[in-house]
């Protein structure tokens, strides 16, 4: 029985002391027995996309680098593998979402570039990140074949199931996603509904685990009402149901055992994979059959 867990984080002002804050959550679940560990998206800083600020890039940083040479100590210390969700400065005027997949030996093994970038209200990732050019991958851990993706992505089924048939057996989703504070009362139960809703999608037209690790808090960077992150980090079933759920509002560490042999048993009771029709889904690659 393998164990993964998954952050609830407040983020605040300063990178640093997010970064460390970090850390101890990891060894924190590594003592409750979890085996792989995911982070919020960009856990280092607050969610600076709520405006287009250039001095916002002062952020990013190399992969590998600073953080992931720091992360792979932890990693190795604990024996944990570690998700960690980066700013990315690939170069200059280049940049990318990013997340960090770090074995339990502490070796990076690679690295998924956000593929999905939004651009809504308080969500100008377009402004800061590319889109990435690395596709969609999965990775042999120590303790399993992982998939990694990162919060818009977590809204496409394309890209988990190009995920899950790399062999993925459990999809996991760094995210950063809460309400506008004056949009809460009227949609604010139905946005997260849908949120929750087609990740659990997710696992269910996969056979696989899908594990998500959401922020907490409001955070007003800039002037204005912010945004209040919902948190409610989850772990969902081969079939789609909810394992374990984190909180609303406060921070969290939620270690949730698995059973990695009933990706197996699923996906032999419910052959979706099978059945799939590869040879009529050319339409796919298109923007709009019209």
């Amino acid at each position: 029985m393998d164990q993964q867990a998954t952050g609830t984080m407040r983020c605040g002002p300063e990178p640093e002391k997010n970064f460390a804050h970090a850390v101890e959550f990891i060894r924190e679940a590594a003592q409750k027995g979890a085996q792989i560990v995911c982070l919020p998206e960009l856990f280092r800083s607050q969610y600076f996309c709520q405006t287009e600020d250039h001095k916002n890039f002062d952020l990013a940083e190399e992969i590998p680098g600073k953080s992931t040479s720091a992360l792979g100590e932890v990693a190795q210390a604990t024996g944990a593998v570690i998700i960690a969700s980066l700013f990315e400065k690939r170069s200059a005027g280049l940049y990318h979402n990013t997340a960090a997949i770090i074995d339990a030996n502490g070796k990076l093994l690679g690295k998924y570039r956000k593929m999905h970038i939004p651009d809504d209200p308080l969500f100008y990732e377009k402004f800061y990140f590319t889109p990435g050019d690395l596709g969609f991958r999965a990775w042999n851990t120590r303790y399993g074949k992982i998939g990694v993706l990162v919060c818009w992505d977590q809204w496409y089924p394309e890209g988990a199931r190009v995920t899950a048939l790399q062999g993925a057996e459990i999809l996991f989703y760094p995210t950063a996603i809460g309400w506008h504070p004056k949009e809460k009362a009227e949609h604010g139960a139905e946005q997260y509904d849908a949120w929750e809703l087609i990740q659990r999608s997710h696992a269910v037209a996969n056979g696989c685990y899908v594990a998500v690790a959401n922020r907490v808090g409001l955070e007003k960077p800039i002037r204005g009402d912010g945004l209040e992150f919902w948190g409610q980090s989850f772990v969902a079933g081969t079939s789609g149901q909810v394992l374990s759920r984190a909180s609303v509002n406060r921070e969290e560490v939620l270690v949730v055992p698995v059973d990695l042999g009933k990706v197996d048993v699923t996906r032999t009771h419910w052959p979706f994979l099978r059945d799939r029709r590869i040879d009529a889904y050319g339409g796919l690659t298109q923007r709009l059959i019209d």
